[in-house]
């Protein structure tokens, strides 16, 4: 007889994750369950966190010492979003906007992008200048290891599971 595997199709894609969920959903304690599931996708994406953190903090700088750091500020924002419903479900590493990091709510994705940099005001000197970031520095943090990110994800999926397939007997 052959192991009975889950009573669902698990792929690690969104409709894999979706079909998840569902399952978890009609479990008596699913809200436990998601919670549980979250949690393990979460710790599954941190190591990939820390370097985009360790990427952005390595970025040369210019540092004035005026106002808070741009470096910190961004590295504090980073950090691994699961959502589990919604008009989006999945996993991934995030770098949220940063509105109170001296007026520059996109200094995360100013400072990663291709090309130009942005535009600050300098006193005593020309009005405006650009200034330029480390170039891709939350997409290298994710260029080697994505498939040991998915493959921790996907992992964390087929415990959850395995779990609700051996509950179903």
């Amino acid at each position: 007889m052959a192991s009975a595997g889950p009573p669902f199709d698990l792929q690690c894609t969104h409709e894999g994750l979706t079909a998840l969920v569902r399952a978890i959903r009609r479990e008596e304690d699913g809200k436990l369950l998601r919670r549980e599931l979250a949690k393990n996708m979460r710790e599954a994406l941190k190591p990939g966190a820390a370097m985009a953190k360790s990427g952005i903090m390595s970025m040369p700088s210019a540092g004035t010492g005026m106002g808070p750091g741009l470096r910190a500020g961004i590295a504090k924002k980073i950090r691994p979003e699961v959502k589990l419903g919604g008009r989006w479900t999945g996993a991934r590493v995030k770098a949220f906007k940063t509105p109170g990091l001296r007026g520059f709510a996109n200094a995360p994705k100013r400072t990663n992008r291709r090309d130009g940099g942005w535009r600050t005001l300098t006193y005593g000197h020309e009005p405006w200048r650009t200034q330029y970031g480390k170039r891709h520095w939350f997409d290298e943090a994710f260029e080697n290891d994505a498939a040991a990110y998915r493959a921790a994800v996907h992992e964390a999926m087929e415990d959850m599971a395995r779990r609700l397939a051996a509950r179903a007997g």
